[in-house]
């Protein structure tokens, strides 16, 4: 089915392969994502992750068979999203928003579909959702986390910089913070002075402001151990380019501290 693009939410189609069945919705975006995003799946299937919670793809518009219909039913996927208009990650995560939401979840955990992250440990977030945290940001560097072959770049990156910045910006101490794997309840991301599904989240904005804005409202947040894991060799998995792409989060994090995505 055809969804016209309204305001904050982008064109897109959405196939339904089941209704909803879980209280609770795994939104993974992705693009060309090829035996990541099945190896990703197969290892949800097989943690019975699709019977906890409701996998909804939110695809940028794939074209290397990743999102084969057969295929994704095969692999517990309950719905595949494929935004049409223009914009990115933020444009992705605002689409699967605006489904949730619409559909009745009472939360959202969301997780790159690049095969790196732990997508057995969904259970930990919805027990999270369930004692009624309103952010959960899973973390590599805490107790109980594993940090594997990550590159030392995006190490000290993260721990020097990013880490730093968006714990000053929230007011309270994060350590994995360019980490998308995370929690969201409804309560949160329907609250008044938040508003997601805004047009100015276009790339990674979304990810930084969300990062920050429960701890800005006093609402319940935490971090839970998970793994990240990169390839022992050959090409990192990432959309974030060396140069233009780096400098890009730097503005977003820095614009972010001043409360530029703050509802106006």
């Amino acid at each position: 089915m055809l969804y016209k693009k309204t305001d904050g939410v982008p064109e897109f189609e959405a196939y339904e392969y089941e209704p909803k069945k879980t209280k609770y919705c795994v939104c993974i975006p992705i693009i060309n994502e090829g035996e990541r995003i099945k190896q990703e799946l197969e290892k949800a299937k097989n943690a019975n992750i699709h019977n906890l919670a409701d996998i909804i793809i939110c695809d940028a518009g794939s074209n290397d068979g990743s999102t084969e219909e057969e295929l994704l039913k095969q692999l517990g996927v309950n719905t595949l999203l494929v935004k049409i208009s223009e914009g990115r990650q933020g444009a992705q995560l605002r689409m699967g928003i605006w489904w949730a939401l619409n559909r009745g979840y009472e939360g959202i955990i969301t997780i790159d579909g690049n095969n790196k992250d732990s997508i057995e440990d969904i259970p930990k977030f919805i027990e999270k959702l369930e004692e009624g945290y309103d952010f959960i940001q899973g973390s590599r560097f805490i107790k109980g986390g594993k940090a594997i072959n990550t590159p030392l770049i995006r190490y000290l990156s993260v721990r020097l910089l990013h880490a730093p910045v968006i714990s000053l910006t929230a007011g309270k101490h994060y350590t994995d913070t360019t980490n998308a794997y995370r929690g969201y309840s409804k309560k949160y991301l329907e609250h008044p002075e938040v508003q997601p599904l805004r047009d100015i989240f276009v790339t990674y904005e979304l990810l930084a402001y969300l990062s920050v804005k429960a701890d800005r409202l006093k609402l319940k947040t935490c971090e839970i151990p998970v793994k990240r894991e990169y390839p022992k060799e050959g090409k990192t998995p990432t959309k974030i380019s060396a140069v233009k792409g780096n400098s890009e989060l730097l503005k977003i994090l820095f614009k972010n501290l001043f409360h530029a995505y703050d509802v106006k």
